[in-house]
């Protein structure tokens, strides 16, 4: 059809011979272009059949591989088979071994264990046989002998348990007094403490008795405002270069004191001046006690203080007792009772804190009417404190009665720091006068036979005979002593007077 068209086309143009010389080209491009792809088609052809070859060979290859990791997998699980069977068998012939072993043992026990039966029939026979003798030769049934020999056992046991108990009674009271005196002693020896000074004066030093003047003031305003806004007296007496302020509260002397020479440093002393000054002061002096209490307790590794406890133990340090300053007391009980509680095994942190605490309610911001142990337990207990330790500050003066082993040493150390000659200001021969007189004062009562003033003069124990004073009596003369005692002595803190009236009954086997 292509050659029918090209053949229009020669006769379109005009020109025959034309026409049959491009009809032979047209031919031979025609078989070029057939040779060519043919040619193309045999070489793609090898092509493909090369790379086909390639795939098979390489799949051929991987199948072998994964035949040969196959076949090795199963040759690994067959030997491990072939281990564990091998292992099972050696394994049954071992219990076949031990259960012949123990069959044989078993026979061997069946036979011993006949063999003692017979034994013990035959035994069983001759006590029946020797019971029976001794019967008749002491005309005792076996019960009836059996009865005698157990009562006979039960006599001498319980005489050898009588002289044991007792033995163990005297070795365990002599132990524990020694106990008692060694903790007692290594804890004072432990301890090192100042002497009482003098407290109810302090004493303002001065360059020159010029200033004097300046703090009298004109027709002594300035003295008198001084006075007004601290509630201290001040002396200005001949006294070279000195000033006294006089009171008996540390606390206001204090701020007396930090004002004047505030003033004195300043050089402006006027009433306005001075107001303002003393309430500065006041203000300082309430962050520094805060601060004595915080070091206090870092000092003795007390944590978990209440704020207001805390502000509180700073205060002791501007109170004193007969002298001691209740600051250094406390401190130094609290060390004390961090001693003893580890020499007995309790808890050494709640010692400590119980004996810090214990004399709290004497620097109270209110003076309510109660003792101030009770008033220290009902201030520590607002606070959060535990029961171990309230206990402790309520009873360390025989308020309440101690429930907790704390109790107990809180209240020896504090009668080791406190009434211990020499830790107030009380000296030695003024101490033991007081010792006698106690003494004295409970030996003058009919029916009496000694007395004895224990723990620094805290307690007095009285021994009564019983012969001449009843049980009514005894009540009726503590009571007695106590209040003479109260009426008729000086003395720091508390005196316990305790009457002990007993019955003897003593005699002697020779």
């Amino acid at each position: 059809m292509d050659v029918l068209m090209y053949a229009v086309i020669g006769l379109i143009s005009g020109g025959g011979v034309t026409f049959v010389a491009q009809q032979s080209l047209l031919k031979t491009k025609s078989q070029k272009l057939i040779n060519d792809a043919e040619q193309e088609a045999e070489r793609i052809k090898k092509e493909k059949m090369l790379q086909a070859k390639e795939n098979f060979l390489k799949l051929k290859e991987e199948n072998e591989v994964a035949i040969k990791e196959r076949e090795r997998r199963l040759q690994s699980n067959e030997d491990r088979a072939r281990s564990k069977e091998k292992n099972i068998d050696q394994k049954m012939e071992e219990i076949g071994r031990k259960e012949g072993e123990m069959k044989k043992i078993q026979s061997d026990f069946d036979a011993k264990f006949q063999a003692m039966e017979l034994r013990l029939l035959e035994i069983d026979k001759i006590q029946q046989k020797r019971v029976a003798e001794l019967s008749k030769i002491s005309n005792l049934s076996a019960e009836d002998a059996k009865a005698q020999l157990m009562d006979a056992l039960k006599d001498e046991a319980r005489t050898s348990a009588m002289a044991s108990i007792k033995e163990i009674t005297e070795e365990a009271k002599l132990n524990a007094n020694r106990e008692a005196r060694k903790i007692v002693i290594q804890s004072i020896q432990r301890v090192a403490t100042e002497q009482a000074v003098e407290n109810a004066v302090s004493v303002f030093n001065i360059e020159s008795d010029e200033v004097k003047g300046r703090i009298i003031g004109r027709e002594g305003r300035n003295i008198r405002a001084l006075e007004a806004a601290t509630g201290v007296e001040i002396i200005v007496d001949d006294t070279p270069e000195a000033i006294i302020l006089s009171c008996f509260d540390p606390v206001r002397r204090e701020i007396a004191r930090l004002a004047l020479h505030q003033l004195v440093t300043d050089g402006r002393i006027h009433p306005a001046r001075i107001e303002e000054v003393v309430s500065k002061t006041k203000k300082q002096l309430e962050e520094e006690i805060a601060e004595t209490g915080r070091r206090t307790c870092i000092d003795l590794g007390i944590h978990g203080l209440h704020a207001e406890l805390t502000r509180m133990v700073g205060r002791m340090k501007y109170r004193s007792s007969y002298g001691q300053n209740l600051l250094q007391h406390s401190r130094e009980v609290a060390n004390l009772c961090a001693i003893m509680a580890a020499e007995l095994g309790l808890n050494v942190k709640l010692a400590k804190r119980a004996g810090l605490l214990h004399d709290i309610g004497k620097v109270p911001d209110e003076e309510p009417e109660l003792p101030h142990a009770i008033l220290g337990m009902k201030i520590a207990e607002k606070f959060g404190e535990k029961g171990e330790v309230l206990n402790a500050i309520g009873a360390h003066h025989d308020e309440i009665e101690m429930t907790t082993l704390i109790s107990p040493i809180v209240q020896v150390c504090d009668a080791i720091s406190g009434a211990r000659p020499g830790a107030r200001r009380e000296i030695v021969e003024a101490y033991i006068k007081r010792i006698k007189e106690l003494e004295s004062l409970a030996l003058s009562y009919e029916g009496v036979s000694s007395a004895y003033a224990i723990q620094a003069g805290r307690e007095l124990r009285v021994l009564v005979e019983a012969e001449k004073v009843t049980d009514q009596r005894s009540e009726e003369l503590s009571f007695t002593i106590s209040q003479r005692i109260q009426t008729e002595m000086t003395y720091p803190g508390q005196v316990k007077v305790t009457v002990i009236r007993e019955k003897r009954s003593v005699n002697i086997a020779k």
